[in-house]
C-alpha cells in the first residue's frame, strides 16, 4: 500500500485528479465525509488529510509514503525528504508587504515582520540588526492595518487581498511557489517499484 499525505482543501482535490489521471483511484477524496484517513475501494491507496505545514513532518517520518505540498511550506519546513516534481500547481509568490506610501519602512533600524512563516523570515531578514517576527495564523493582512506589524510577510497569488486592505507588494522575495511532489527516502528505496513508475506517469502528464 501506498500512503499519501495531502493538504486539505482545494489543494487537495486538485491533487487528487492530477493522481486519478496517472492511474491513482482517488474516488475516496470525492466522498461527503469527516474521515482524515481514507482507503481506496482497490486497497493500493491510502490518503491522510492534513494540515499544510504537517505534509513534509508525515512524509519526513515514513508515516505517509508521499505528500502533495507547496513550496512556501517546503522552505518554512525544511525537512529531510525528497522533493521530486514541481506539479504546476496553485502558482504563488512569497512577498514582503505593506503600505504603498511607506515603503522606507524596509529601511527601519527596528522591524516588525507579521507572518506565519516564521522560519523563512528569520532567514530573510537575517542581516538586520532589530527584528521583531510576529507570529501568526490567518488574516495575516490585518496586522499592518491595525498597526501590529510594520509588513507582512506572506504568499501572494492575485493580490486581491492586499489591495482590498490598501496593500502592496513591497519586495517579492520567492517566485514560482508551487505544489511539489515530495516522497520519504526509505520509501523511494522499498517501495521503488511502485513509486517509480508512478512519479513517471506524473511526468508524462506534467
Amino acid at each position: 500500500m501506498i500512503t499519501f499525505a495531502l493538504s486539505k482543501g482545494r489543494l487537495a482535490e486538485k491533487a487528487g485528479q492530477l493522481l486519478a489521471a496517472a492511474g491513482v483511484d482517488t474516488a475516496v477524496l470525492s466522498e461527503d465525509t469527516r474521515k482524515l484517513v481514507l482507503e481506496s475501494a482497490d486497497g493500493e491507496y491510502r490518503f491522510f488529510l492534513v494540515k499544510p505545514a504537517d505534509v513534509p513532518i508525515y512524509v519526513e517520518s515514513g508515516v505517509a509514503d508521499l505528500g502533495i505540498v507547496g513550496k512556501d511550506t517546503l522552505i518554512e519546513e525544511g525537512r529531510d525528504l525528497y522533493e521530486m516534481l514541481d506539479l504546476k500547481m496553485g502558482e504563488c509568490r512569497l512577498c514582503i508587504a505593506g503600505y504603498p506610501e511607506r515603503r522606507d519602512v524596509l529601511t527601519n533600524p527596528h522591524l516588525r515582520v507579521a507572518t506565519k512563516y516564521v522560519n523563512t523570515a528569520r532567514r530573510v531578514f537575517a542581516d538586520r540588526e532589530e527584528i521583531e517576527i510576529i507570529p501568526l495564523h490567518g488574516s495575516i493582512e490585518l496586522a499592518p492595518v491595525t498597526g501590529l506589524a510594520d509588513v507582512i510577510f506572506d504568499v501572494v497569488q492575485t493580490g486581491s487581498t492586499l489591495k482590498a486592505n490598501g496593500l502592496v507588494v513591497l519586495e517579492e522575495v520567492f517566485s514560482g511557489i508551487t505544489a511539489r511532489l515530495v516522497v520519504n527516502k526509505v520509501s523511494l528505496k522499498t517501495k521503488a517499484a511502485h513509486i517509480l513508475p508512478l512519479i513517471a506517469r506524473l511526468k508524462e502528464i506534467l
